[in-house]
């Protein structure tokens, strides 16, 4: 004997699933689901984690920004039958940039190149190698240091100095670079500092990186002193004594020398020399 109460069941059931109108939330995405909430706030955090952005509950991001200048170096010994051709490069956290190579700079080379780059949180030294370039070989080691941000520049200030060099000719004798270097915190995209290399935390040259690991909690920025401006009028005045050398440059000597104008220009012949 045959039951037809299967089929019966089977059409009440396609009844109930395919026929009368849909609901009015059918196929309706909630933009505020606790899976997108948690996605966002993972990716803030992991922003704020790699680039030291510290995200406020409302307004952009606030970002510490690091600005170096390598002006020029005074090495002790030309390594090679011709001059050397040295090239600077600068590892801030895990981010790696390049000078542009001083044709024939030699033991005196001179760069004048402005880095602006982003700083991590618990960063506060960075990795410096001078290389030879060469065509027909790797290039050449010369020089490497790690220097440790002066804290006047974390306060704001604006410092120059000159730092000894390691080298073949044993530490502190290799030589010595002039770095200018600056900090300020503020709104600013991260895609606007973008870094030339960036390389896994395992080392280059003769001297192994260190390992910066992210803090468990931001730290909030240092307050900032005020500092005068530099008027448009020092700065026109030191550029017409010194026109070959990059505007950047002089602006920020002038700024180190909080607005002095005589020890700017002396600083700056000592640069030029």
């Amino acid at each position: 004997m045959t039951s037809t109460m299967p089929n019966d069941t089977n059409e009440e059931r396609r009844r109930r699933v395919l026929l009368g109108p849909l609901p009015a939330g059918f196929l309706r995405a909630d933009a505020t689901s606790d899976g997108v909430d948690s996605d966002y706030e993972a990716a803030l955090a992991l922003q704020q984690q790699l680039y030291g952005a510290a995200v406020p509950q409302s307004g952009p991001p606030m970002t510490a920004r690091l600005s170096v200048t390598i002006a020029q170096a005074k090495l002790v010994k030309n390594y090679g039958l011709t001059r050397m051709d040295p090239y600077v490069r600068v590892r801030v956290g895990h981010c790696i940039y390049e000078t542009h190579t001083d044709p024939s700079g030699g033991k005196t080379p001179r760069w004048n190149k402005v880095i602006h780059c982003l700083l991590p949180p618990g960063v506060n030294t960075i990795y410096l190698e001078i290389f030879d370039e060469c065509s027909f070989t790797m290039d050449e080691l010369i020089a490497w240091t790690h220097i440790t941000i002066p804290q006047a520049v974390l306060n704001g200030e604006t410092h120059e100095d000159w730092y000894p060099l390691n080298g073949k000719q044993g530490d502190g004798l290799e030589g010595m670079i002039n770095l200018v270097m600056s900090y300020s915190v503020g709104p600013a995209a991260v895609a606007s500092f973008p870094p030339v290399l960036v390389v896994p935390s395992t080392g280059m040259g003769y001297a192994a990186m260190p390992v910066y690991p992210a803090p468990q909690a931001p730290h909030p920025p240092p307050a900032q002193p005020t500092q005068p401006p530099v008027t448009a009028e020092q700065l026109q005045q030191i550029e017409e004594m010194f026109p070959s050398m990059d505007k950047e440059v002089i602006k920020s000597v002038l700024e180190a020398n909080g607005g002095n104008k005589d020890a700017t220009i002396n600083s700056l012949l000592q640069m030029s020399e």
